[in-house]
């Protein structure tokens, strides 16, 4: 990890008694009263607007929040691998306030990876943090050292394992090669993308039908917003 990162935001070793010390990292973010919501056009060339219209509520999923610095932070703790041409994945920790989710906890399991595809271990860490600080499961985030930004059939059965336990989980995709999109926030359709990756039972990369009903299998989430007051703590457990 780059000193230059680490010099800009406190960094501060939280000891657990389980599973491990990990190494935090805390940015205090000044209240700023906008918050702003994420949409699909905000990815492209990597540039994120800041509407009027962010504090519109989803009418069917709860919104999820999250930091000005998620998304950047997390890019600068995967550089070492994104260099190698490695996958890097984090699982994302939220809590639940007025009917939104909060996500201030980004969690960097141990994990062995390839150009294209992470594989989490010692899972019993992760659940450990979000047991003791009592936080929600409510996605993921992963890069694509080398590939566009989308989400691959193994993706989609990941993504299907969270949304499976929060309807309102998000998988967010970064590509710093995609010169088109850096960025992606994901969700699986449902009824119908859910319906497809319950039924199922393959594991390595393949191909999926479509849902009967002509929607996409994987959509851009519509109810994911940056707020600016949310302080954001990075558990690195590598």
């Amino acid at each position: 990890m780059a000193a230059s990162y680490f010099s800009q935001i406190g960094v501060h070793t939280v000891t657990q008694s389980s599973p491990s010390p990990t190494i935090s990292c805390v940015y205090n973010a000044p209240h700023i009263a906008e918050v702003s919501r994420i949409t699909s056009a905000d990815s492209v060339h990597g540039h994120s607007s800041s509407s009027s219209d962010g504090l519109t509520a989803s009418r069917v999923l709860k919104d999820v929040h999250i930091s000005a610095r998620l998304m950047d932070d997390f890019l600068a703790l995967a550089r070492d691998n994104t260099d190698k041409d490695l996958e890097t994945c984090g699982v994302l920790g939220a809590f639940l306030r007025g009917g939104i989710f909060h996500v201030t906890t980004l969690i960097i399991p141990k994990q062995e990876s390839t150009s294209s595809s992470c594989q989490a271990l010692y899972e019993e860490e992760i659940f450990s943090i979000q047991h003791e600080q009592s936080l929600f499961p409510v996605g993921w985030i992963h890069t694509h050292p080398s590939q566009s930004c989308f989400m691959s059939s193994v993706d989609l059965h990941t993504q299907f394992s969270y949304q499976v336990m929060v309807p309102e989980a998000i998988a967010i995709v970064m590509a710093p090669t995609d010169t088109r999109r850096s960025y992606g926030i994901f969700r699986l359709s449902d009824p119908g993308g859910m319906s497809i990756l319950k039924e199922c039972q393959e594991t390595e990369y393949h191909p999926h039908r479509e849902p009967a009903e002509g929607s996409p299998i994987y959509e851009h989430c519509s109810n994911v917003y940056v707020n600016p007051n949310i302080r954001l703590e990075i558990c690195d457990l590598r």
